[in-house]
């Protein structure tokens, strides 16, 4: 299992967001290239991965973790765009729901786990 992390406090991309459209493709194309450039470095080609999206938070303030789907779909395209992966359907590609993790006193991140 490899795990992918970004810098960003909260997920880019959300669901609840009315996003003019070039201020989506720009934020949806920042995710897939970060995902993309850690995934080229970190990650070697694969027949198939399963992937799961971790927001780390610092404060247990109610969130949906339905909402970050858009930041998981770049995600996984970015792989797609490394070619870790040809494609980001079922048949290659298992993705698990979002999650939303609370670490007392860590620091707010994003995490893209990726396995075999």
């Amino acid at each position: 299992m490899t795990v992918l992390t970004f810098p960003w406090e909260r997920p880019p991309l959300n669901a609840n967001q009315r996003l003019h459209r070039a201020a989506k493709a720009q934020k949806t194309r920042m995710v897939r290239d970060a995902a993309r450039i850690a995934a080229r470095t970190l990650l070697p080609s694969a027949s198939h991965i399963t992937v799961q999206l971790v927001w780390v938070v610092t404060d247990r303030r109610r969130r949906d973790s339905d909402n970050i789907y858009p930041t998981f779909k770049a995600m996984c395209d970015g792989l797609v765009d490394a070619g870790i992966v040809p494609d980001d359907t079922p048949e290659y590609m298992n993705k698990l729901g979002p999650i939303i993790r609370y670490e007392r006193g860590g620091t707010a991140r994003l995490e893209l786990v990726v396995g075999a």
